[in-house]
């Protein structure tokens, strides 16, 4: 074998792995100065096809999601507004923009509803062969945009894929489906949205180890445990700055152990937001490339159906290094660490080397805050129980279209005598600045978190969105302790007397006074497996292959009321004082 790739050691049996990846996602842009950018997906993949790796796996174009999909979970209103607003008829929808809280941190830039679909039919797809037992691994670097809710943007992220793609596992599907599924967030921003939508029931145990503090969208706090069935179903492991490989390793492992063993989900979705790297110029944790990479190969070591996603990451070399790793240990190999010519090589200098290494920033995670933490954790699990049984009552299996064949997906097919779309020529050349990063990040240094904001600082009054408290402003002025915006409609559950503040250090800290909604807590969860839906053949264009027996994927109908939905509106929330 090429020294491109090694094999794994101790690997007893192949993986199927399919990866997800559509050619236009990297043409869309955010805007000047904006740090997410979609370009470091085709970063990764180009590193991905020059190692070899599609001769490891099979490689997909999905079918971008539909806007009956998306109100699985999202209401049609905001669906509604995704799919009709752009940069031309914005000026005409500044109250909704305001209130689906679009603008700043999630502008409106060309495209941005086919964005939101190439996402999200990743996820779902590749959900949907898991189910179906179409390959044992789906990667979709695309996904993972977790901080999105039911009816509003939040943190770089207008449709929340990862739920949709957890409701696809949950959909019963020919007498198959997922009964209990584990999701684990390793981005260093909390994982909101996602507890937020499963925040009452036990069929989803959400995992997520991140900062907290005054740190965006401060929620996560660790005695947020869910509410309802959902109760001890949310985990949280709130970290400080700096964590080192050694230190997140020491709680990363022992944590997903017990909940393997306690919960013992059918399936994984673990979303691999790499902001949480040493030199993210918006991250302030301190892994390795190889300690952020630990966490996927610790969980693919349970041999559970896995999907893979992406999620936040803004120092684009160091994102597409650590997912083409990733994306190699999900194939069974260990890429090599001399990087291979191709289209963004240059961008690798001056070392040209598939790392990232930790910096000498200080550790701010104390062994006893850990220990500390990690107790608290689990003794949080073990209230949970046992795995909680499912209902298995007679539901009528869900019927099957065939697939549909449209060779016009393939760009390769197109009728040369059509003019093509305008964003798919833009997909083919770079905007200005979007290959450029900011002069802050640094190789592992301290970044200055206000850069972006300072940089396109605009005079007092004319900002006419946000919350100032976004992803992009990690002062006070942050949701910290406060949960969900004042967008977000939910139910805030406060049980103690002064829920902002937390001393893990103080031997008087203790879970017993009762759970606190991180952002949101729907008033009601439905089981996904009787939601009426019909379903939608995937129309997927293999880049490398595609079999007759693929399986669809679900287009369910909107829900006619809010018990048909997973996640239900409830009261605005109150802040917290």
């Amino acid at each position: 074998m090429s020294d491109k790739m090694i094999p794994l050691e101790g690997e007893s049996q192949k993986k199927r792995v399919c990866y997800f990846f559509d050619s236009d996602i990297g043409g869309f842009h955010y805007g000047p100065g904006h740090p997410m950018k979609p370009t470091r997906i085709r970063m990764c993949h180009s590193l991905v096809m020059n190692y070899g790796l599609y001769k490891k796996m099979e490689i997909f174009r999905a079918k971008p999601a539909t806007k009956r999909e998306m109100t699985q979970f999202h209401s049609d209103e905001y669906v509604e507004f995704l799919s009709r607003i752009t940069p031309s008829n914005m000026n005409s929808h500044v109250k909704e923009q305001h209130k689906y809280n679009v603008g700043d941190d999630c502008p409106v830039f060309d495209g941005l509803f086919e964005y939101c679909s190439i996402s999200a039919g990743g996820s779902m797809e590749g959900a949907a062969r898991l189910s179906r037992d179409k390959c044992d691994i789906a990667v979709n670097w695309a996904g993972g945009l977790h901080h999105a809710k039911k009816s509003e943007a939040s943190g770089f992220c207008y449709v929340n894929d990862i739920v949709l793609g957890i409701l696809e596992l949950l959909r019963r599907v020919q007498l198959q489906y997922h009964n209990r599924v584990l999701y684990i967030d390793i981005d260093v921003h909390h994982g909101d949205g996602v507890e937020e939508a499963f925040y009452t029931t036990d069929r989803v145990m959400t995992v997520s180890f991140h900062k907290y503090g005054e740190y965006f969208p401060g929620t996560g706090e660790l005695r947020d445990v869910g509410v309802m069935k959902g109760k001890y179903y949310a985990l949280n492991f709130p970290l400080r700055d700096g964590i080192s490989d050694e230190n997140y390793k020491s709680v990363f492992e022992p944590v997903i152990q017990q909940v393997m063993e306690s919960y013992d989900p059918s399936a994984i979705v673990l979303q691999c937001g790499t902001d949480s790297l040493s030199g993210d110029k918006l991250g302030c944790l301190n892994l390795s490339m190889r300690g952020h990479a630990n966490c996927v190969k610790f969980v693919k070591s349970f041999n559970k159906p896995l999907l893979l996603l992406g999620g936040g990451g803004y120092t684009m070399r160091n994102v597409s290094r650590a997912w083409a790793y990733e994306t190699g240990l999900a194939a069974g190999v260990e890429l090599g660490p001399e990087i291979p010519v191709n289209e963004y090589y240059e961008y690798f200098g001056p070392d040209y080397e598939l790392d990232v290494k930790s910096s000498n920033t200080e550790d701010l995670n104390s062994r006893a805050y850990l220990d500390r933490v990690k107790r608290i954790v689990l003794e949080n699990l073990r209230h949970a129980g046992g795995p909680p049984s499912v209902q298995m009552s007679d539901i009528p299996s869900l019927p099957i279209d065939e697939e549909l064949d449209d060779p016009g997906m393939n760009e390769d097919f197109e009728n040369p005598n059509e003019r093509r779309p305008m964003r798919l020529l833009d997909s083919r050349r770079q905007a200005d600045g979007e290959l450029s990063d900011s002069d802050d990040e640094g190789e592992g240094g301290r970044r200055d978190h206000g850069h972006y904001r300072d940089q396109d600082d605009e005079p007092n009054g004319t900002h006419k969105f946000g919350l100032g408290g976004g992803i992009l402003n990690t002062t006070s002025m942050a949701t910290h302790g406060a949960g969900p915006s004042g967008h977000t409609t939910a139910v805030r559950i406060l049980k103690s007397n002064n829920p902002d503040t937390m001393d893990i250090d103080s031997p008087e800290m203790s879970t017993d006074s009762g759970p606190v909604s991180p952002s949101a807590a729907p008033s009601e969860t439905v089981d996904p497996t009787n939601a009426r839906s019909t379903p939608e053949a995937m129309d997927t264009d293999a880049a490398k292959k595609s079999s007759a027996e693929d399986p669809p994927k679900s287009d369910a109908p909107a829900a006619n009321s809010a018990e048909e939905k997973m996640a239900v509106d409830s009261t605005p929330a109150t802040p917290a004082s």
